[in-house]
Parts: C-alpha cells; sequence; structure tokens
C-alpha cells in the first residue's frame, strides 16, 4: 500500500518546490534568519498549490495512516499479520499498535521515535548519543585515537568556529556540469554529522580535514545529498507536514527545543540550539501550513503485550537509542536489541539485524540475539598528517 500521500497515492503531496529550495539552500548560511524564512515561504507556496489541487491537508497523519493500515488487513482477509516499521515508521506503527491492536501478531521497530516524545527537541538527544557513539568508539581503537585525539572536543570547536565565521567553497557534484557553492556553517556541520555517521568510518578524518582547512569532503557529502537526482519530489511534504504539524509541534514550544540542545551540546551557540537537526525553522513552517492540532491523545504512550522487536543502533544520531528502551518500557513482552557501530535504521546496515528481525518473525517470544556479540567496529580511515 502506498501510504496517503505518498509515490503513487491520488492526490501525491510531493513538493518540489520545497526541494528545489533545498539544493539551492547549501549555498546559505543553514540557520540565519534569511534562509529561513525563504525556507517558510517555500513551505507556504507548496501549501497554496495542495490546497489549490483540492487537499484537505488536515486528513494526512499518523491516526489517519493507521487507520488505513487497519482496514487494509481486513480487506485482504488476513486474520493476524506482522508490523515492521523503521524511523518514522515506528511512531506510525505504535500509534497503529495502540490505536487498532486487533489482528497483529508481532511489532517490529527499528530507529525508534515514540509517539509520546517524537518532535524536534528530541532530536538534540539523539545527536548526542550518536555522535558521542562514533567519537568513543575512534577513541578506543589505538590507530584513531592516536591520529585524531579529543574528536568531540574538535567537533564542538568547529562548529563554534564556523558559525561565527562560515567558510564558503565550491565543489563538483555528480550530474552538474558546473561547480557548485556550498557554505558551511555551524549548523550545516550538526546537521552534516547527523547523516555521516553512515559513514562513519570516513568522519574523524573528515573533520581532521576540516580542522587543517580543507572542507572539501564534508562539502561535497553536503551538497550530493541535496543535490542528487533523487533529491526533488522524493518527499511527500504534503504528508510529512500533516505529522509534524498536527501531532508534534502543538505539543512543544520553540523555547523546549531550545533548551533540549542546550542540556545536548551547552557550549554550542544559541543559533545552532534553536534548530533541530534535521527540522529547521518547524514551527515556522507549521505556522504557515495551517492544520489543527490532532487530539492530546496522539501523545499517549503504546502499552501492549503484542511481542515486539525493538532496534536501535549506536551510531544512530537521528533516533538514538535511549528512545527504544523508553518505549519498550510500555511493551511487556519486548525485545530491546542495540547494534552497535551502525547508523540509523540497523537493519538496513546491519546483517546482525536482519539476521535477528528474521529470527523474531519466526519467533516472537524468543529471537536469537547472539550475533550482537561478534560485531567490531569499523576501521576508520587514517589519513596523511597535515
Amino acid at each position: 500500500m502506498s501510504q496517503r500521500g505518498t509515490y503513487s497515492a491520488d492526490p501525491a503531496l510531493t513538493c518540489p518546490g520545497v526541494d528545489e529550495f533545498t539544493a539551492r539552500s547549501v549555498g546559505l548560511v543553514y540557520d540565519a534568519p534569511s534562509t529561513g524564512r525563504l525556507h517558510v515561504d517555500a513551505t507556504r507556496a507548496c501549501r497554496d498549490r495542495l490546497t489549490g489541487l483540492g487537499a484537505d491537508l488536515g486528513a494526512y497523519d499518523s491516526s489517519e495512516s493507521a487507520a488505513d493500515y487497519a482496514d487494509l488487513r481486513v480487506a485482504l482477509g488476513l486474520a493476524r499479520w506482522n508490523v515492521f516499521g523503521i524511523s518514522y515508521g515506528t511512531d506510525l506503527a505504535l500509534i497503529y499498535l495502540r490505536e487498532h491492536p486487533e489482528g497483529i501478531r508481532s511489532v517490529g521497530i527499528d530507529g525508534v521515535l515514540p509517539p509520546s516524545t517524537a518532535g524536534p527537541a528530541l532530536t538534540w538527544a539523539s545527536a548526542r548519543q550518536g555522535f558521542d557513539g562514533l567519537f568513543q568508539a575512534c577513541a578506543r581503537q589505538p590507530a584513531c585515537e592516536r591520529r585524531y585525539p579529543n574528536l568531540s572536543a574538535r567537533f564542538d570547536h568547529l562548529v563554534r568556529e564556523l558559525e561565527a565565521r562560515p567558510v564558503t567553497t565550491s565543489v563538483r557534484v555528480p550530474g552538474r556540469p558546473e561547480p557548485v557553492k556550498v557554505v558551511l556553517d555551524g549548523g550545516t556541520l550538526v546537521n552534516w554529522l547527523t547523516s555521516a555517521t553512515h559513514l562513519a568510518a570516513g568522519v574523524p578524518r573528515s573533520l581532521d580535514e576540516l580542522d587543517h582547512g580543507d572542507p572539501r569532503r564534508i562539502a561535497e557529502q553536503w551538497a550530493a545529498g541535496k543535490l542528487g537526482p533523487q533529491a526533488v519530489g522524493r518527499i511527500a511534504h504534503g504528508l510529512a507536514y500533516g505529522v509534524f504539524c498536527r501531532e508534534w509541534v502543538p505539543f512543544e514550544s520553540p523555547a523546549e527545543v531550545l533548551r533540549a540542545g542546550r542540556q545536548a551540546f551547552p557550549t554550542f551557540p544559541r543559533s545552532v540550539q534553536a534548530q533541530a537537526p534535521q527540522l529547521p525553522f518547524l514551527h515556522e513552517d507549521c505556522d504557515a501550513w495551517k492544520v489543527p492540532a490532532a487530539p492530546h491523545s496522539v501523545r499517549d504512550v503504546t502499552r501492549s503485550d503484542v511481542p515486539a522487536l525493538v532496534l536501535s543502533a549506536g551510531f544512530d544520531a537521528q533516533t538514538g537509542a535511549d528512545s527504544g528502551a523508553y518505549a519498550a518500557r510500555t511493551l511487556s513482552r519486548s525485545t530491546v536489541v542495540t547494534i552497535p557501530y551502525v547508523a540509523h535504521v540497523a537493519f538496513a546496515a546491519s546483517p546482525c539485524a536482519r539476521e535477528i528481525t528474521l529470527s523474531f518473525l519466526d519467533s516472537p517470544t524468543a529471537p536469537k540475539t547472539g550475533c550482537v556479540g561478534a560485531l567490531r567496529p569499523p576501521e576508520f580511515e587514517i589519513g596523511p598528517k597535515a
């Protein structure tokens, strides 16, 4: 089933204009107020286009999608089925389990985003956990620690330095005939690392090169993610903003986001702390999106005795492992596993996570988790000294 608003759904609530602005924004200061105004302008234009097509934007959220899945099971004539969600899909899976538990044999969640805590503020704690996991793995590897000592402190210093004095460079991006201008400020660096934990082996070297005046590797990775051929039209913003603006933003204030940033990274500049990783200017976007808040019950915890597998990843800077443990507290028959040394969505990166998941589906109350003990950290790249 194509979730309502996405891909082959009718209507498909994609916003190419938002994606195109995101591509242009690699040449702007990430968290500048002027960037925020342009960001919100793109969001508002998207809303106007979709409502002009007759879309009821208030009908796109997790509760509606959960009801769709419950109806689909009945329509298919299935007495029971297994539910498996990754990333935002864990939020949806937990709401589905809470609101339509009938017919669910087991639930697997990987990269956990609990409905009761989901929102911009939570991203700061997740970033802290993922960054620390990677930095500590480098510190425990003698070659990495010798070549890149005090990596966490150096990263912190780079964020402050770049926020005060952004660096502008030009890089080549596959598929683009001309060099692309990239601005690296403190917010950019935080957001780059939030995703770059997927490329953990190269992160210490990239940060070291930046610290010695060579921003190219980080700039190339940052630009490629925004300017790649799949970047435009990939996200159904109509559904995403439905979730953000109905279920998340109404239940936490900008002050709470800032407070979470200060708690996780107390020495970061305020301008960085105010913009949640990967969700900049979200409160302003939701002011422009203009959909009503969901009932407060959307923030209830999910309590269930359905067998559950709760997977987290040690380098996950998007949905930290603490959220998995939190969600499992009210899932009385849950198996909780953290896969070390991989980033967001362990199932995609780890054969061990896939082995555990298949074992869980065979036997939801007794999955085999022994492979975790044999996992080893990546061999971090060791570049030449500057």
